[in-house]
């Protein structure tokens, strides 16, 4: 490896490159010619792609945005971890994990508009502990089978993410990792933040369930 791919900066940029890819938007222009940020939410994430274009290109989409947070983590982990977890390299992991998500809501192919990170933050959490990972997630999907509002299971979801992230350290008995805790209260801000205006319409009583249109 050269000094270049040791580095952390490398690891940052290489984070919010991959977060930035626009899956959603790419996904409206080969399918239809249009920009998807002017159909439905405005966002180019896996649930207005659905609304938009149906289950096969949002299921397309979903993947390759859970992907690129993952792919964030574990390039990160090869390159700072390779001789073993630190507390600084952990800081390090999570900012890129971080950047990736940042490359998401703010692509820069895109005019710094894409989407609302859900699914690029189960990448990352996937990446970084799966256990936790698959928990939120499971979260998530017990939300949705009962409410079928993506909003509302990607709020919960979020808000359990601390909670989650604490429980994991109690049953793993590895102790605290306070970089890790950041981060999840970090994307859960980052995820309620996003989800503002639907957290408004939850409210209100007006959010969309899947099958309907915004």
């Amino acid at each position: 490896m050269t000094a270049l791919l040791q580095t952390p900066l490398f690891c940052l940029l290489a984070g919010y490159l991959l977060g930035s890819i626009p899956s959603g938007y790419l996904a409206g222009r080969w399918l239809q010619g249009v920009d998807i940020r002017s159909l439905g939410s405005g966002s180019t994430g896996a649930t207005n792609v659905l609304r938009q274009f149906g289950k096969a290109p949002a299921l397309v989409v979903f993947l390759v945005d859970v992907l690129k947070g993952t792919a964030a983590v574990l390039l990160a982990k090869a390159l700072l971890q390779p001789l073993g977890i630190t507390a600084e390299s952990d800081w390090w992991v999570v900012a890129a994990g971080l950047a990736a998500l940042a490359g998401h809501i703010w692509p820069v192919w895109l005019g710094w508009r894409g989407g609302k990170a859900v699914a690029t933050g189960l990448g990352m959490l996937l990446g970084l502990t799966w256990p936790v990972g698959l928990a939120c997630f499971g979260v998530f999907m017990a939300v949705m089978s009962i409410s079928r509002i993506v909003s509302l299971s990607s709020v919960i979801a979020a808000l359990s993410l601390p909670l989650l992230m604490l429980g994991s350290f109690a049953s793993s008995g590895t102790g605290l990792r306070p970089a890790y805790l950041a981060l999840a209260l970090v994307a859960m801000v980052l995820v309620l933040w996003r989800h503002r205006t639907n957290i408004e319409r939850l409210l209100a009583g007006t959010e969309p369930r899947i099958g309907q249109k915004n």
